[in-house]
């Protein structure tokens, strides 16, 4: 059985309270075209040279919508070989590709490797055609949810000073004592990504950093809905983290994968995203306020996401690396503000 008295992380002198005090912004970089060693130390060392704050990279066996990729844990650490200062981490490891001692060990030997520049991030899994290419059950939602829990609670204890023992429904461990321990106490920051109300509010309960997503559909995709990308949607999801987060709350930051568009004709752009997307029955305005769409001229996005920070206290934003130098005059005004 779950226990509930897990590892917490404490609360840092000077970490900002989103209650009285905004979050400084960061912004990161998801790698979707490094198929080579050279593409991809030059990559991790464009984003730190343009000031980025994290060099992230997803967790799938096949191409997916996201085109190929390399195995996360290595990549991360020649990335973090190649760079000085970026943060580098996960977006997301899925939880049920690796044992979670193994991964404790991984996240760990990365954080020190690194010089305590590794930030963990995790999910439930949800590519259902993935589970089944590579023979891993695709359980319910429910069940996945479940186990993640179960990992959650595996790593903040290996993570920790002691042996550790848990017996659970899905692992167990017996007295380990895990090695090596991480340079960030009392651990790299952990990242959970999330849809759905009920991954949202283990988020809010675990995490340190949220990255709020369109839900995961039980037929192994995720929603492509215009209503999942609504500001009112959002600002849902937002306050079921609020309400199972608690006083938590202050201190967590909330993170969401964006797209940038460029332009100077906002409406236009708008009108190309309903008809590419199929989005018959939604307007300009409403594909213009989405938070996840960051549409229109530098100043204007600026002051787009200086409003997101304000409204839904959103505040690290991850991009593609397609949109890599587009974006950076934006970074260079807004990051660490």
């Amino acid at each position: 059985m779950l226990r509930k008295n897990h590892v917490k992380r404490g609360v840092t002198k000077g970490r900002i309270n989103m209650m009285s005090k905004q979050r400084a912004f960061r912004f990161g970089v998801i790698d979707e075209s490094s198929l080579s060693r050279e593409q991809w130390v030059q990559q991790a060392q464009k984003v730190e040279q343009l000031g980025y704050a994290t060099f992230l990279i997803r967790d799938h066996f096949i191409q997916g919508d996201f085109n190929h990729q390399l195995a996360p844990t290595p990549a991360i650490m020649a990335a973090a070989d190649a760079t000085k200062e970026l943060h580098i981490g996960s977006l997301v490891f899925s939880n049920d590709y690796r044992h979670p001692a193994m991964l404790a060990k991984e996240a760990a030997t990365l954080d020190l490797l690194s010089g305590g520049r590794f930030e963990l991030g995790i999910g439930a899994g949800w590519l259902k055609d993935e589970y089944e290419q590579t023979g891993i059950p695709f359980d319910p939602p429910a069940q996945r949810v479940a186990r993640l829990q179960e990992t959650l609670y595996i790593l903040k204890g290996l993570f920790a000073e002691k042996p550790f023992t848990f017996s659970g429904s899905y692992y167990h461990i017996s007295n380990l004592d895990s090695f090596p321990k991480p340079v960030q106490k009392p651990y790299p920051p952990l990242l959970i990504g999330a849809g759905a109300k009920r991954m949202l509010s283990l988020a809010a309960q675990e995490a340190d950093i949220i990255g709020i997503l369109p839900k995961a559909l039980t037929n192994g995709t995720i929603s492509d809905e215009p209503t999942e990308r609504f500001a009112t949607t959002i600002a849902q999801k937002v306050e079921w983290i609020r309400q199972a987060a608690g006083e938590r709350f202050a201190n967590l930051e909330l993170s969401m994968v964006v797209s940038v568009h460029i332009t100077h004709d906002r409406n236009q752009k708008a009108a190309e995203i309903i008809r590419q997307r199929d989005w018959g029955g939604i307007t300009m305005r409403e594909v213009l306020d989405m938070p996840s769409l960051l549409i229109g001229s530098v100043e204007q996005i600026i002051e787009k996401i200086q409003l997101l920070r304000e409204r839904y206290a959103l505040s690290y934003f991850v991009i593609s690396d397609a949109s890599l130098q587009a974006f950076a005059p934006v970074v260079s005004q807004l990051a660490g503000r």
